[in-house]
C-alpha cells in the first residue's frame, strides 16, 4: 500500500527550523528501511509531503517516531491509495 503524509507545521517556522536535522535523520532512516519513496516541502513551506509504501501500521510509526510530530510543531495526515496508472519506471517504487 502507498501513503502519503500530508503535514502541516503548527508552530513558529524557527521552531521547525531547529528540527530540520532531526527530521532529516528520520527521513533517512526511512529510506534505509525500504519505507521511503519520495519527499520534500511544501510551497509555500508550510509543511511537507512524504510518500511511504508499507502497511498502515508503518505509516502511522513513521509519523509517531518523526521529531515534528514528538515536538508538536506539526499535526500529519495519513492518506492511503492504491496507484492506478504511474509513469514508465515507477513500477519499483509503486
Amino acid at each position: 500500500m502507498i501513503f502519503v503524509l500530508v503535514s502541516r507545521y503548527t508552530a513558529p517556522r524557527e521552531r521547525v527550523e531547529e528540527l530540520v536535522p532531526a527530521h532529516r535523520e528520520h527521513l533517512r532512516r526511512l529510506l534505509d528501511e525500504g519505507l521511503l519513496v519520495v519527499s520534500g516541502r511544501r510551497v509555500p513551506w508550510e509543511g511537507g509531503v512524504i510518500v511511504l509504501r508499507g502497511t498502515r501500521e508503518q505509516a502511522e510509526a513513521a509519523v509517531a517516531d518523526d521529531p515534528f510530530t514528538r515536538a508538536g510543531v506539526a499535526e500529519t495526515e495519513i492518506v492511503a491509495f492504491e496507484p492506478l496508472f504511474r509513469a514508465e519506471g515507477l513500477e519499483r517504487f509503486l
